[in-house]
């Protein structure tokens, strides 16, 4: 998917992104906001948008969040001052393919709903790898490929709409599991209509 490409679908999506796309993907996003909550130390959330998950995180969890959209983190931005959500570090412009953060820096790093939306998202995974921790977890939902089915057939449909409507349909879960340093440790699929999948992946202790 091209950058421009990203840049534009989303400059279109952000203000009705909570309404529609956003409302569908509720029930992950807290699923993993739930998961993260019982982890101790700090979150990078890649992909953050418009700030959905930013209030469900408990006070004392110290979140970073980074997005390559600007209008999506004003929306961000305005939540996080609306709602004096202090535990929210920082939200930043940033490339997901190239972080502008240290080695081995995260305790937890997040990625809800964006990998099937980047351009060349295997940068992206490597990238989230290494600023994770050894013995970190990366924590993803996303929507992925199926193999057969009437949703098969479908995703196949809108597969050449991809720049147009800001994510590929037919994005396959391999992409997200080539890190040799990360490991699943829990895999399950979630609503709706078991559309979207939940990933935990644990970053080897001597990477």
């Amino acid at each position: 998917m091209d950058i421009k490409a990203v840049q534009t679908s989303y400059a279109r999506w952000a203000p009705v992104y909570d309404k529609t796309f956003g409302a569908i993907t509720n029930v992950p996003r807290q699923h993993a906001v739930e998961y993260i909550n019982g982890r101790p130390g700090n979150v990078l959330e890649v992909g953050v948008g418009t700030g959905l998950s930013l209030e469900h995180y408990k006070p004392e969890t110290q979140v970073t969040g980074i997005d390559f959209s600007e209008d999506m983190l004003k929306k961000a931005r305005d939540k996080v001052r609306d709602l004096s959500l202090s535990h929210v570090v920082e939200l930043r412009q940033m490339d997901a393919r190239t972080l502008d953060f240290p080695d081995n820096h995260f305790d937890t790093v997040a990625a809800m709903h964006v990998l099937s939306v980047v351009p060349e998202p295997k940068k992206v995974m490597a990238e989230i790898a290494r600023v994770c921790k050894p013995g970190g977890r990366v924590v993803i939902t996303n929507h992925f490929q199926r193999t057969r089915g009437l949703l098969a057939s479908l995703e196949r449909v809108f597969a050449p709409l991809a720049d147009t409507i800001g994510w590929h349909s037919d994005f396959e879960i391999g992409t997200v599991l080539q890190e040799k340093t990360l490991a699943v440790e829990e895999q399950r699929h979630l609503p709706p209509l078991g559309m979207m999948t939940f990933l935990v992946l644990k970053k080897s202790e001597t990477a």
